[in-house]
């Protein structure tokens, strides 16, 4: 029977890294999970406090195809907050995670032989979804030069663009954006008709600076975020979109068709979000600590190269030094110490082999041990 071609695209190299690990703790083996892009603690108690209202309470049935309307305001009201930007709700989306929301924006935005550049290293599922979608993926190679980010220069290099995606802090590698430089982008998209997508599921993850949000720079941006990484919500799958005008109804049409709606329990469980900071920066505390001690310790481990981790809970580490395949170094890693980490082939097909990335979105004390694991192994192995 025939299988679809879109279907071929690149696997998530980290979720099979995961799977691996899962497969040695099964056996019996000690895992520590530096691999996963996901907080080690729970969602806040007023969130949890809100599911169980909720279950108590409400029918869980369908909501609109964008969401409870109160999340929404609530949404809105966390851009004027934050970043002293006015934000309609009408043009916020709930979307299921923040996968969901890149899918709703890729479909209303471009069509199958589009055009979409972004930054290599960078999150795979961009890619992968462009791929399934028909899209032409153009990948930029942005270097410690330009912060691992897209530039105007890099941009003006790439041909005929439908599209640019960024990520501010960036996953693998926490770099940031200034205000200046994502005004720059902005207007090299203005200019050039082409549609920025921004984004921003790691702002309120930052160390010593502020994440600028796209909605400073830009009306015709497309902004997705979620409950995922600042809230600590993963497998609420709860994300949104802040929609141009044009996209507002064209996104709904798909909504509608592809997913319904979000999950309500979380809906109504992520509107109490937004009043447990205290917790979140408690979190944010503890990730700072973790990034702390990495970059102390990590260098005995032969680890001395790092892309400026600014935001997000990555460090993004070059070990040409040690290996010309980061896919069999990290199995080797994991298999010899019980340290999982995640190859850079998931972030850059081109030049992720010479890289690999750690997770600190753990416990200080896995941080910790993990270092001292990889400080002996390294010592054995020389």
């Amino acid at each position: 029977m025939k299988v679809a071609r879109r279907s071929d695209v690149a696997p998530f190299i980290v979720m099979d890294v995961m799977r691996a690990a899962d497969e040695r703790a099964a056996a019996g083996g000690d895992v520590l999970h530096l691999e996963v892009g996901q907080p080690s603690t729970p969602a806040p108690k007023g969130v949890l406090a809100a599911a169980h209202a909720a279950l108590d309470d409400d029918l869980l049935g369908y909501t609109q195809a964008f969401g409870l309307l109160e999340l929404r305001q609530r949404i809105a009201q966390h851009y004027q907050d934050w970043y002293g930007v006015t934000v309609d709700a009408e043009r916020v989306a709930i979307t299921f995670g923040a996968s969901g929301a890149f899918i709703l924006a890729f479909l209303a935005a471009f069509d199958a032989g589009d055009r979409v550049a972004l930054a290599a290293p960078g999150y795979p599922a961009y890619r992968n979804i462009l791929q399934a979608l028909d899209i032409e993926v153009v990948e930029l190679p942005a270097t410690e030069a330009t912060g691992f980010q897209p530039t105007p220069e890099l941009l003006a290099t790439a041909g005929r663009l439908d599209g640019v995606i960024v990520a501010s802090p960036a996953n693998p590698t926490g770099t940031m954006l200034s205000l200046a430089e994502y005004q720059a982008l902005a207007d090299w998209c203005a200019t050039n008709d082409v549609r920025l997508v921004s984004d921003e599921i790691y702002h309120g993850i930052t160390y010593g600076g502020v994440a600028t949000t796209a909605l400073a720079v830009s009306t015709t941006a497309i902004i997705a975020n979620s409950f995922s990484k600042y809230f600590s919500m993963t497998g609420w799958r709860l994300g949104w979109l802040v929609l141009p005008e044009d996209l507002v109804r064209p996104v709904e049409r798909l909504a509608q068709n592809l997913f319904i709606s979000a999950p309500t329990i979380a809906q109504r469980a992520a509107i109490a979000a937004f009043d447990c900071h205290e917790e979140c920066r408690a979190n944010l505390s503890r990730y700072e600590a973790n990034r702390a001690l990495l970059l102390e310790r990590l260098p005995a481990a032969g680890f001395t190269r790092f892309a400026p981790a600014d935001g997000a809970f990555y460090l993004y580490a070059d070990v040409s030094h040690m290996t010309d395949d980061s896919m069999a170094f990290c199995r080797q890693i994991l298999a010899d110490t019980g340290v999982a980490i995640t190859p850079g082939l998931d972030f850059d097909r081109a030049r992720g082999h010479h890289w690999v990335r750690f997770s600190f979105a753990g416990s200080t004390e896995d941080m910790a041990e993990a270092a001292q694991r990889l400080i002996a192994w390294r010592a054995r192995n020389r």
